[in-house]
């Protein structure tokens, strides 16, 4: 059996040299299954409240997107560090690695305290602000608290598994990860439903287990950080932190104007009703799986650039991300099938709603359009954060997210009153637009003058 596989997927054999289409598949493969496991954490939760109600899943999906809205300057902080530790590591400087991985967790914990404390009380404002009713309000901000308050288990996750993927380890995280989930599902349930003696709790069940279960996979993230010699806790050094932060706050950046426009286009959905909001909250939920092999195969590509530059292996730096282009499309190109093909069958594992099943069904068919578009728009920018190139991919995003998605979808919903799939439909344009540019800039780049 095993001779078998080994023949089928001849990468999966340490004992033959490995190619560069095997090494984006052995990085990409974990980061894939990583971001899954992550993702099924929010989408877990959406699953699970969904028994309580159309106000409940709204409610959770607000809470999870401002999540998301926050944790953008992580994010950037996180590329930041696999970019600089990659190219530190392909240039054999492995101290510096370390002192650079230090540095970025210390900057992490001040940054958590801060983020925690607005989060936690004015999280429920945001969400009245953004136009929940009073019972999705209420519901919520219950949520939104406790996990903004615990928020360093999160942001402990990020940062340990962005310092192992910048020394090719992706599968540590991908165990983190996992270990996550597991404790999450154990723990959902009852604390939602009140079941083995518990009592139920609803939304804010789903808030504890998921501080639960990342407190666990942190601290063993946090073990093998330590175990494996990839992190030094030291005085921070600031030379090494502002080679970070130059290479993550275009990132910080590129998040935030990409959630807090998601805030804004969401606002828009909510404005057609719960109903409608609830069946978009599911269809990104669903849709969002999709995203993994994309999401996987860019930090493959950004962490293989970036040690390929480090190590001045040019060649085998534009290799490997044709590689993981070519993986992405073929894994994506499925994905589109499927929400073509069964979208309602989908919908129906997270409700029973005639109504969302129908909104939620038309929703993926529309974005199944976007699929090719979003891989290629993961790799490129992928590339493109390795080779150093920030900023462009943050100006590409600020534009196509305020100037084609958010104003599209003001003018097709509050201006012309048009559909809710005419709304929909401008998500489409979006990424096409964004394929085209990042394209283009990688395609324009000479990898043999980029410095860090």
């Amino acid at each position: 059996m095993s001779s078998l596989l080994h023949r089928i997927f001849p990468c999966l054999d340490s004992n033959k040299p490995a190619s560069i289409r095997c090494n984006v598949f052995r990085l990409s493969l974990p980061v894939l299954l990583s971001s899954l496991f992550q993702r099924l954490v929010a989408i877990v939760d959406i699953f699970l409240t969904g028994g309580l109600g159309a106000s409940a899943i709204a409610a959770t999906g607000l809470g999870q997107l401002q999540i998301f809205v926050i944790m953008t300057i992580f994010w950037g902080l996180s590329t930041g560090t696999t970019v600089v530790i990659a190219h530190l590591t392909g240039a054999g400087r492995h101290e510096e690695a370390k002192r650079a991985a230090g540095t970025a967790v210390l900057f992490c914990l001040g940054l958590t305290a801060i983020v925690s404390l607005i989060g936690a009380y004015g999280g429920g404002e945001l969400a009245r602000l953004m136009g929940a009713t009073p019972e999705v309000q209420k519901l919520a901000h219950e949520y939104i608290r406790l996990v903004f308050l615990w928020l360093i288990w999160t942001t402990g996750v990020n940062i340990l598994s962005a310092i192992m993927h910048g020394v090719g380890n992706t599968r540590t995280p991908m165990e983190g990860i996992l270990l996550v989930n597991i404790l999450h599902i154990l723990l959902a349930w009852p604390l939602i439903y009140g079941k083995f003696g518990l009592p139920a709790m609803g939304v804010k069940g789903a808030a504890i287990a998921i501080n639960c279960s990342e407190f666990i996979g942190c601290s063993y993230l946090l073990w093998q950080a330590f175990r494996r010699g990839y992190l030094t806790i030291g005085l921070p050094d600031r030379e090494l932190f502002s080679r970070i932060w130059q290479v993550g706050w275009p990132v910080a950046l590129e998040r935030v104007a990409q959630q807090s426009g998601q805030l804004v286009y969401s606002s828009v959905v909510i404005a057609y009703g719960t109903t409608a909001y609830a069946a978009h909250q599911i269809g990104l939920s669903i849709e969002s799986l999709s995203f993994m092999p994309g999401a996987g195969m860019g930090i493959a590509a950004a962490t293989l650039m970036g040690q390929s530059l480090g190590a001045r292996k040019y060649q085998r730096a534009h290799v490997s991300h044709v590689e993981a282009l070519r993986l992405a499309l073929v894994v994506m190109g499925v994905m589109a099938l499927i929400f073509l093909l069964i979208p309602q069958y989908l919908v129906m594992i997270f409700t029973h709603d005639p109504e969302v099943i129908r909104q939620g069904a038309v929703f993926l068919r529309i974005v199944a359009f976007a699929q090719i578009p979003l891989a290629i728009s993961f790799v490129y920018a992928g590339s493109l954060r390795g080779a150093g190139d920030t900023f462009y991919v943050f100006i590409v995003t600020l534009l196509t997210m305020w100037g084609v998605r958010v104003l599209l979808a003001w003018i097709a919903g509050p201006v012309l009153h048009l559909s809710l799939y005419a709304v929909w439909g401008v998500f489409l344009v979006d990424w096409y637009v964004r394929a085209v540019a990042f394209a283009w800039r990688y395609h324009k780049r000479d990898l043999h003058g980029i410095t860090l």
